[in-house]
């Protein structure tokens, strides 16, 4: 399968639309538990259970590919997605809600690492790059359009639900007219674990799991932090949207320097870039290019350490890396809007930017102290 071949353009084609469902509904669930009078606290562990499945999606996603194959675990992870998202109209109550998004994770998680897995072994040594730059263009269009929705249509949760339900389901439609080579059954299934003890890989899964806390804290706590400001559901969509526009612009740009000066030099820009969004945003002046550093330098960091680490392992490893490297992804996700929110609710709203500046300090050590150690790895593209 060539790259940018018929079934991949519709695996892309479905993942737009869940893209933007899981957008809209990762805007609007902490808003309408914040309008239900929640405390903040709460708000946080709802989105961390959708973490914590993803978690769980990332753990089981390799045996469920290597038993029904690509197209199969598709379905069956959309369909899990489409009916927790209906869930969330039976009840306002906090436990079911956590249930609800829980099982949304799993789904989500399964989504991934089959999208990302058969992408990767469509492709080859030199188009993968092209293919994965692909992907997380489409990834952050759904991820806008779903913020510029939240801003134009009714935010209700009984409007939203029917229309979010109905696009997840649709998206199950493009692989019926697409056949997804799968796995070779005499392929050994490659373990998770290995893949964090590579040494040459590590710096990509800790970069993965800044990646999580940064980005699932944005995601998680941006929308609380700008509702606390006063702003409209409307206006919450429009600045979430432009966080993630900047992340779009900044694709194929951080790619290509990527490239030429590697890895290692893009990572410690990229780190220090939101470093100093994050100190910005304290200021509260010129929040719109100040979110669009934050944006453009944290919504590529993930893509970056990922092609880091992928580069180490071969072709038969790269959906157990890729599992790993999710995962790593998730913990990261997991930790930061828990350890975030509690800091939010006993001290100020402030130190979701505190937080993020903090842990990207951490890893900007790891990589100042590693520029004497290693070589800036090129990408095989």
């Amino acid at each position: 399968m060539s790259a940018y071949s018929r079934p991949v353009f519709l695996l892309l084609c479905g993942l737009l639309l869940l893209t933007i469902s899981i957008a809209v509904l990762n805007t609007l669930v902490p808003l309408w538990l914040s309008h239900e009078q929640l405390p903040t606290w709460q708000v946080g562990l709802v989105s961390s259970s959708y973490f914590t499945g993803n978690l769980l999606g990332t753990l089981i996603a390799g045996g469920l590919i290597k038993r029904f194959g690509f197209n199969r675990s598709y379905y069956f992870s959309c369909f899990l997605f489409a009916v927790a998202t209906a869930g969330l109209a039976l009840s306002m109550s906090f436990w079911s809600w956590i249930g609800a998004r829980f099982v949304a994770g799993v789904g989500c998680a399964l989504i991934w690492v089959v999208v990302e897995s058969a992408l990767m072994r469509s492709g080859t040594v030199k188009n993968r790059g092209q293919l994965l730059a692909a992907y997380m263009i489409m990834y952050y269009i759904g991820t806008v359009v779903g913020q510029l929705l939240v801003g134009t249509v009714p935010t209700s949760l009984f409007s939203v639900l029917p229309w979010v339900t109905s696009l997840i389901v649709i998206a199950m439609l493009p692989l019926l007219f697409a056949h997804l080579e799968n796995q070779d059954s005499e392929e050994p299934r490659h373990s998770v674990l290995p893949m964090f003890r590579r040494r040459n890989a590590r710096l990509g899964i800790n970069g993965c799991i800044i990646s999580g806390i940064v980005l699932g804290s944005l995601y998680g706590l941006m929308p609380l932090f700008l509702a606390h400001q006063g702003m409209s559901d409307a206006d919450v969509g429009y600045w979430m949207a432009l966080l993630v526009s900047a992340g779009i612009i900044g694709q194929w740009p951080v790619g290509r320097l990527a490239d030429r000066y590697g890895r290692l030099m893009v990572l410690r820009i990229q780190i220090f870039c939101v470093i100093l969004g994050s100190i910005a945003m304290l200021s509260g002046y010129a929040m719109a290019p100040t979110l669009f550093i934050l944006g453009c330098a944290g919504f590529t960091l993930y893509p970056v350490a990922m092609s880091w680490a992928c580069e180490k392992v071969s072709s038969e490893e790269l959906v157990a890396m890729n599992q790993a490297l999710l995962m790593s992804y998730t913990l990261g996700s997991l930790a930061g809007p828990t350890m975030t929110a509690m800091l939010m609710q006993s001290y100020s709203d402030r130190l979701l930017f505190v937080m993020i500046a903090v842990v990207s300090l951490v890893y900007l050590v790891m990589l100042m102290r590693k520029a004497d150690k290693s070589h800036n790895p090129v990408a095989a593209a």
